[in-house]
Order: structure tokens, then C-alpha cells, then sequence
């Protein structure tokens, strides 16, 4: 069976936009990549259930969101948000409440839009960080992500300011603070993830490289560190940042991916939730991977590599959660971002 796969990118060499391509889940091949869409540096991505496509938008010193009418084929522009200034890092749909939020690096602000019924967005609030950290990438804060919890809270993280924000968040779209917690300093937090039963969350810090368990309380919206492990080899003394974290859905394997050592590293979880090993380091076969993705099945893992231009597909064993190299040479521009379409 083909599935659609979507791809975000920078713009700033060869890449026009938005690129579709084509996966076959029985054999894991990729095929057809084309422009879909047109825009400058779509590098997150977010396909809503009504098949709205939302895309980060850059244009003449402007950044914002990109909204298309997405038919399977063919992505049809309907409303461009933007205002002065960098555009956002994240990109996240509540289908439940019917919002759209945003996480911007550069601005340190998360903000908050209703989704009309058409899909076209209106802004409803905005939070602005504060604060900073030791290293030299934490001159203020730089807000990274933004999604929701399993209670439907907010969680924001700021990696300029070592913070992870809980916010409650209201029907019309307003959000209010529930609960911070502060990662140790220069940790650089980036991405988070949830177990499936809500209890464990998984924070991977960007500038140390490292991969947290936290215990997430659904009362308050309140974390606490249970452990913390690399990411990467204990004598990889060259830069590495940490870029993606994904779990698979039987909630037994975490993914990571490391830019600077252009690997994925592969952890087994224990029955709490706990790290129990790293079981593999492999190499992305490119270099600067951000994003990457589990295929519907979790049969295949895709990475994508920035600087080389190449997207790299991995058979993955479901026992072992164990990748095998499969393709390193599919040609894809600046890749960022990668999602597949329901």
C-alpha cells in the first residue's frame, strides 16, 4: 500500500517548500518526491483531520503560518499568518478544542489560534518567556515546542531558560500557567513526549544531549525528574545537539535523533517507563538529521538528513526495536520536517 508522506524544509539553498513523496509500506521504498506547495522555509509541518495543512511561512523579514487545503495530491493556499520578525519552530493541532498553537524560537512566545470551520485561523492568545541560561545558544528564551499533554493541558518548552510550562487552556483558546519546571541548568530542552497511560513523559535536551524521564502529574500539571541518559557516545567529544524524540506506540522503545554525531539512538523502556538500556547507535548516512519518523506500521523508521539532502529508510525489528539500514541516497532538499498523511 502507497502512503502519502509530507516533508518540511528550509529554504535557503536548493529547496522551493513543501515536498510530497510516496511510501510503500510493504516494502519501505520512496518514490514520486515533488513540490507540493511553494513557501519559504516550511521546516514544521501539521496535517489536521479535516486536512488542513498548516505550515511555517517565512517571507521578507515576515514569519507566520501558511494554512492549504490539502485533497491527497495537491495543497491549495488559503490564508498566510504573519507578522514581523522570525516565524515559529512548532506547529501543533487541537482537534479537541479546535486550535492551533505555535512555538517560536527566536521570539520565546507561544501563541494560540481558533480554527474556523473552513480552517482559516484568528489569534486568541500569546505567552512571552522569560529568562535564560548558561551556554552561549541561551542568550533569552527560546520556546521549541508545543503540544498537548494526555489531559489536554499545554506544554511548552523553553530551551533558552531550561523550563517546561504546564498551562491549563480554555475552550476560547486562553491559556493559563499551571505549573513550570526547571530542567538542570544548560540542559537546553527541546522536544517532550508522553507513555501511553500519561504517567512518563521523555525530555530530550538539544545542547547537552541528553534524554530525561520525567513523572507527570495530571492534578497539577506538575513534572519531576526521575533519571536523565545520553543521547550520544560517552567519547563523541565533538558539537552534537539533539534534534527528535519519538515512541513507539506499543510503548516498549524511544527514538532520538543526534546532529553533530548524525545518529539515532535507540532506548529500551522498562515496564515503569524507565530508560533500561540504549540498545543501538546507527548512523543517519548524512549529515544534520532533525526530524524523523515511524511509519504507520512501525515496520520502517525514516530520518532526514539537512546539510546532505537525503532522506534514509530503516527496516525496524518490533521485538528488539533494532533499525537495519535499508536506503541512504533519496534525494530530498534541506529536509526539516517529516509526517506522513492519515
Amino acid at each position: 500500500m502507497l502512503k502519502k508522506m509530507l516533508f518540511g524544509t528550509y529554504t535557503k539553498r536548493t529547496s522551493k517548500g513543501i515536498y510530497q513523496a510516496d511510501f510503500d509500506t510493504e516494502t519501505g521504498a520512496i518514490s514520486d518526491v515533488e513540490l507540493l506547495a511553494e513557501v519559504g522555509s516550511p521546516t514544521y509541518l501539521a496535517l489536521s483531520d479535516a486536512n488542513v495543512l498548516y505550515a511555517v511561512d517565512k517571507q521578507d523579514g515576515q514569519g507566520g503560518i501558511a494554512v492549504y487545503d490539502y485533497d491527497g495530491n495537491q495543497a491549495t493556499l488559503k490564508q498566510e499568518v504573519i507578522a514581523d520578525g522570525a516565524s515559529p519552530a512548532y506547529v501543533a493541532v487541537d482537534e479537541a478544542r479546535q486550535l492551533l498553537y505555535t512555538a517560536n524560537y527566536h521570539k520565546g512566545t507561544v501563541e494560540v489560534y481558533s480554527i474556523a470551520a473552513d480552517g482559516t485561523l484568528t489569534q486568541t492568545d500569546a505567552f512571552q518567556a522569560e529568562g535564560s541560561g548558561p551556554r552561549p545558544e541561551q542568550d533569552g528564551p527560546h520556546m521549541h515546542f508545543a503540544n498537548l499533554t494526555p489531559d489536554n493541558r499545554l506544554v511548552a518548552v523553553d530551551l533558552g531558560s531550561d523550563k517546561v510550562y504546564t498551562f491549563d487552556v480554555s475552550e476560547a483558546g486562553k491559556l493559563s500557567e499551571a505549573a513550570v519546571f526547571e530542567t538542570e541548568v544548560g540542559f537546553g530542552p527541546r522536544h517532550i513526549r508522553f507513555s501511553n497511560d500519561g504517567k512518563a513523559a521523555y525530555l530530550l535536551g538539544e545542547l547537552s544531549s541528553q534524554l530525561s524521564v520525567l513523572d507527570y502529574d495530571a492534578t497539577t500539571g506538575r513534572f519531576s525528574l526521575r533519571e536523565t541518559v545520553s543521547t550520544k557516545p560517552e567519547d563523541w567529544t565533538e558539537h552534537n545537539g539533539a534534534a527528535a524524540i519519538y515512541l513507539s506506540n506499543d510503548g516498549r522503545f524511544v527514538y532520538t535523533s543526534n546532529r553533530g554525531h548524525n545518529s539515532l539512538a535507540v532506548f529500551k523502556l522498562a515496564d515503569d517507563g524507565s530508560i533500561a538500556e540504549r540498545v543501538q547507535l546507527i548512523s543517519t548516512e548524512g549529515d544534520f538529521p532533525r526530524d524523523f519518523a515511524l511509519s504507520p506500521d512501525e515496520n520502517f523508521v525514516i530520518a532526514t538528513n539537512q546539510n546532505t539532502d537525503n532522506a534514509t529508510v530503516y527496516q525496524r525489528d518490533a521485538q528488539t526495536g533494532l533499525l537495519t539500514l535499508q536506503t541512504k541516497d533519496i534525494a530530498v532538499s534541506e529536509p526539516v520536517r517529516l509526517t506522513f498523511v492519515k
